[in-house]
């Protein structure tokens, strides 16, 4: 075996420096059929090696736990990476030969030959193993159609084929079975990376899966014609949105003595000077626009600190838009006031038109709601946000965009008889008819049409 995988490995290496560009387009998809065949015809190979390897124990006896964690060293895989494949080669080993030779003829790759070996054990645990080969033959038949996603979805009833007697009765035991997996394997892991992003990774149980959907997906849409953020990027923002929205209500559980929030330490010349970061409470940094943004809607807390670091004195606490004037805001924005967004008032913080850190004042006339994403964008993007004359905010978009820098209005959240329409004049000196009374109209007068 190893001088035939040598010779094979001797005989594909002229291939990666092929000269792709010059292959008719037919030859192109012929190589490809190919390349993918020789795949998972190694596949094949490797998991039965794996299986081997596993039976023998050869991993605990070079000092290893598992076999995954060896094959995590030996190939640099991940440890989930290398379970599953110690487990496929393991169902395969015990399934029906056929999946294997599928499997080694190119036929179906390795994630389909996952997908028929679960299903093919499932099927000889609750019908039997002659209604389970008669599964494997619908399942390779499927295989050539369906990628393995949609092919896991149509095994779920592959018992109305093979077994329909049963399948009512088994479709239960199967749906409870995956209630009490899915609550047994749910967990969430957060895992921090070298430069302060963090990794979300887990598996979520139906409920909370739709939960989840539920709360993100109304806020994945674009935001307009010039968002241009991935779907990826949106689901990213939604979540954050969500969890600003429950860190508002002040209804989550207190956390070491605090209410839930985020906590970010800078110095009063960095906040007003725009120069410099400021730091987590878990010690992580931040660029100083973005302190500058979250200190637009947040709770400020000055503290007086002596040469040495130690607190002098701590002030009490601020918050900069809250309360009446935040009810202001929302009669006057309605939402998120940036031109085109419909974001509603729950998803929006209040930034000054005039920084705080700058002399700003707190009123209405120097605020403005604005869902993240927007806020992000006028922190970052030189948007510049003024009122207008009839006291409604309007936002001119920076040269780049508009070298005209005309100005552009929100006209989502007003209201259809406040959205411009132009007023009724009186010239001067005419008396103002009293409200809810019809002028008297004398005989000889014409009735109006």
């Amino acid at each position: 075996m190893i001088d035939e995988l040598a010779r094979a490995e001797v005989a594909t290496r002229p291939c990666v420096a092929a000269a792709t560009w010059a292959m008719p387009e037919r030859q192109l998809v012929e190589a490809l059929d190919a390349a993918h065949r020789l795949e998972q015809r190694l596949a094949a190979i490797k998991l039965a090696l794996v299986r081997e390897l596993d039976g023998r124990g050869v991993a605990v006896a070079e000092g290893a736990t598992s076999t995954a964690t060896w094959l995590r060293d030996r190939l640099r895989l991940t440890v989930p990476a290398a379970r599953r494949l110690v487990d496929l080669a393991a169902a395969l080993d015990d399934g029906s030969p056929v999946v294997r030779e599928a499997l080694a003829e190119g036929r179906i790759d390795a994630e389909q030959a996952r997908v028929i070996a679960a299903t093919m054990a499932t099927v000889n645990t609750t019908a039997g193993p002659q209604a389970a080969d008669q599964a494997v033959g619908i399942l390779l038949e499927w295989a050539d159609q369906f990628d393995p996603s949609l092919l896991r979805r149509l095994s779920s009833r592959i018992l109305d084929h093979v077994a329909p007697d049963i399948a009512e009765a088994a479709a239960g035991k199967a749906l409870d079975a995956e209630t009490a997996r899915a609550a047994r394997d749910r967990h969430l892991t957060l895992s921090d990376l070298h430069d302060g992003r963090l990794r979300l990774t887990g598996s979520l149980d139906a409920e909370t899966a739709a939960l989840l959907r539920a709360a993100i997906e109304p806020l994945t849409a674009p935001s307009g014609p010039d968002d241009g953020r991935s779907p990826g990027q949106r689901r990213h923002d939604a979540l954050g949105d969500v969890c600003r929205l429950a860190l508002r209500t002040g209804e989550l559980p207190e956390h070491g003595g605090e209410p839930a929030q985020i906590v970010v330490t800078t110095s009063y010349d960095a906040l007003a000077g725009q120069l410099g970061a400021g730091t987590l409470d878990t010690g992580l940094a931040l660029p100083a626009e973005t302190v500058r943004r979250l200190a637009c809607d947040a709770g400020v807390l000055p503290a007086v600190l002596g040469g040495t670091g130690q607190v002098l004195d701590v002030g009490r606490q601020r918050r900069l838009v809250s309360g009446p004037l935040r009810r202001a805001l929302i009669l006057r924005d309605g939402g998120c006031a940036f031109p085109g967004c419909d974001r509603p008032p729950r998803w929006c913080e209040g930034h000054h038109l005039r920084h705080w850190s700058h002399g700003g004042r707190t009123s209405l006339t120097n605020a403005v709601l604005l869902c993240r994403h927007h806020h992000r964008q006028v922190h970052h993007h030189g948007w510049q946000v003024r009122l207008a004359g009839d006291g409604h905010p309007e936002f001119v978009p920076p040269a780049w965009l508009d070298p005209h820098q005309r100005p552009r209005r929100n006209r989502h959240h007003r209201p259809a008889h406040r959205r411009d329409r132009p007023q009724a004049t009186r010239p001067a000196g005419t008396p103002r008819r009293p409200l809810g009374r019809s002028p008297r109209r004398t005989p000889a007068q014409p009735r109006p049409p």
